[in-house]
């Protein structure tokens, strides 16, 4: 690879480089070396216009790296992709509004309740074993719970 690279000119070397990384993009989605790849372009583009050595190229290419990934990030800041499960990695988002069983008494404001196989720690209102209470909210690994 790097003897034919040796055999291109340097701006042919950067748009083959380029192209590289957009078809690695498209067999790899990851929405991150699309924009090494507009990097890569565009000193192509350079090195093609302005006679300029191949030190320059590198710098010139790592700083477009790094404005291009920064320039994406805010775009995708910016304009989010709607998912069809906004919680699908949020596991405790998922669990608000369930009820579930108290195992362990909340007394003093807490106890632990049983979420499908496993058993979680609750804050809330005093409830015996086995009363139902809903989920309300939660904070870090503790359900906050209610009267169900």
């Amino acid at each position: 690879m790097t003897a034919f690279l040796t055999l291109l000119q340097d701006h042919w070397a950067w748009l083959v480089f380029a192209a590289l990384l957009g078809i690695a993009e498209v067999l790899m989605p990851g929405v991150f070396l699309i924009w090494v790849a507009i990097a890569a372009a565009l000193t192509g583009l350079v090195a093609l216009a302005l006679p300029i050595g191949l030190p320059a190229q590198l710098l010139l290419f790592a700083a477009l790296s790094v404005l291009a990934v920064y320039a994406g990030r805010r775009w995708y800041v910016d304009n989010p992709v709607a998912s069809a499960d906004p919680l699908l990695n949020d596991r405790t988002a998922r669990l608000i509004g369930q009820t579930v069983t108290v195992v362990e008494p909340i007394s003093g404001g807490e106890g632990r309740v049983r979420v499908g196989d496993s058993v979680w720690s609750a804050t809330g209102p005093d409830a015996p074993v086995g009363n139902r209470v809903r989920i309300i909210g939660v904070e870090g690994t503790v359900l906050k719970v209610e009267s169900a």
